[in-house]
């Protein structure tokens, strides 16, 4: 009997009881290879004692501090380490709790920003389809996932949305990456255009695509394109690196990888680890300044911002990333593990296509694979393949309507950054085990 309410009404969750290093171990001794950081959050796994000690060291000191009246020794020292790697103008940090906060504070930064340039008209917001922003009702508006709006539709904004960078899905067989890129940037100019550009005021994008459609990469020039649109009409340029950054695809912002700088980035899961609860916003100098010379407030925020235990433990994990030369890793695993997955999967009948950056791969499953065609999504194939996963040890975040927000299937794999060529052996064994349980063939996926 529990009185927590889950997630699900219907499940029977196993208890965790420890961690050791990438491994989780239940109550009953059971030991899972997090090969998914759970949601692509314990970038150290789930032992670091640096970090823990940095966590009780601040309990000592203090653990909680209001930001309507004191700043804080964790929080001033975390945004200098953050703004000092960032890249373009980042300068100010507003850290928050976690990244739904993070994206609904980037979406009320960018409208009190026009308001004190004099813009007003400056309202709208435009993201992507199969993209995910977070969970508050702002966040879950600009996104673009119909299955986690739909109960809550007529609570939400409108939103705007435009096809995303998805080449596996999208890309014409005669078009060149670019050229693709290029087409697939231009529909934000033609939607800006429509909408009225004297209306819009952002447009948010995911550097690599996280869990609504697993482990998207842009194609080479797309976000030059994308940032060149921006400018052209006033639009910010917001990134959501909740799940992407802070050195989950090998540098420790993911767009450092694509030569752009945005207006706003959001970060979130990695920058903590885990070990307390927290977000960013990081914000230009441009738009901090704006603030500073109208109304000099934000009109914003939360009780926990800036929370000095949470931002003690941040920091210590950031500054592990970098003493430890994680990032390397990250990088040298990565390809490691891309090449596994290629090795057991790159003919499988059922994995139409392989990829990511860094330590964030996705595995797109169908029914086709000279088709593409999706599984029928009454299957549920998704949650039969965490299912199984779970009962072979292994830690893994599939998910469903991969392809059009209602028909498809992937498996992200998104480990810690400490793993070695072991872990990444493991994860290829038993992720091709639990796979071929389901898939060997359409009969036993019917009826697993």
């Amino acid at each position: 009997m529990t009185h927590v309410f889950h997630r699900s009404t219907r499940a029977t969750l196993p208890m965790a009881a420890g961690g050791d290093g990438p491994y989780v171990i239940d109550d009953q001794g059971r030991r899972y290879l997090d090969a998914s950081g759970g949601a692509a959050v314990s970038c150290l796994g789930h032992s670091n004692k640096a970090v823990i000690e940095a966590i009780k060291a601040q309990l000592d000191r203090i653990p909680y501090a209001h930001t309507a009246f004191f700043t804080n020794e964790p929080a001033e020292r975390l945004a200098a380490h953050l703004t000092e790697r960032a890249p373009g103008k980042l300068d100010k940090v507003y850290f928050v709790s976690g990244g739904s906060e993070a994206n609904e504070t980037a979406m009320k930064l960018a409208r009190q920003y026009f308001l004190e340039i004099g813009q007003g008209g400056r309202h709208r917001f435009i993201a992507r389809r199969q993209s995910y922003h977070g969970n508050t009702l702002g966040a879950l508006a600009v996104g673009g996932n119909p299955k986690r709006q739909e109960p809550y539709a007529p609570l939400l904004i409108e939103g705007h949305l435009v096809p995303p960078c998805y080449a596996y899905r999208h890309k014409r067989p005669e078009e060149s990456e670019e050229d693709y890129g290029r087409r697939a940037a231009d529909a934000l100019d033609a939607e800006i255009r429509r909408l009225g550009p004297d209306s819009v005021a952002g447009f948010f994008a995911e550097t690599v695509v996280g869990a609504t459609a697993g482990a998207v990469p842009p194609v080479p020039g797309y976000f030059k394109r994308i940032r060149e649109i921006c400018d052209r009409h006033g639009v910010l340029l917001i990134l959501d690196e909740v799940m992407s950054g802070m050195g989950r695809t090998g540098t420790l912002y993911a767009c450092e990888q694509d030569g752009v700088a945005p207006d706003i980035l959001t970060c979130a899961k990695g920058l903590g680890a885990g070990y307390q609860p927290i977000g960013a916003t990081l914000v230009s100098a441009d738009i901090y300044a704006a603030i500073e010379a109208g109304s000099g407030a934000f009109q914003h925020g939360f009780t926990y911002i800036g929370h000095p235990t949470a931002c003690a433990g941040a920091l210590a994990v950031q500054q592990t990333v970098e003493s430890e030369d994680l990032l390397s890793n990250v990088r040298r695993r990565g390809d490691q593990l891309m090449s596994a997955l290629q090795e057991r999967f790159g003919n499988h009948r059922h994995v139409g296509d392989i990829r990511g950056r860094g330590l964030f791969i996705g595995l797109e499953l169908v029914s086709d694979r000279a088709s593409k065609a999706p599984f029928d999504p009454a299957l549920k194939l998704f949650a039969k393949v965490k299912t199984a996963c779970m009962a072979a040890g292994l830690m893994c975040y599939p998910n469903g309507g991969t392809a059009d927000g209602d028909k498809g299937d992937h498996v992200l794999l998104a480990p810690p950054f400490i793993i070695d060529e072991s872990h990444v052996a493991e994860i290829v064994e038993k992720l091709g085990d639990a796979l071929d349980s389901v898939l060997s063939d359409k009969a036993a996926v019917a009826s697993a």
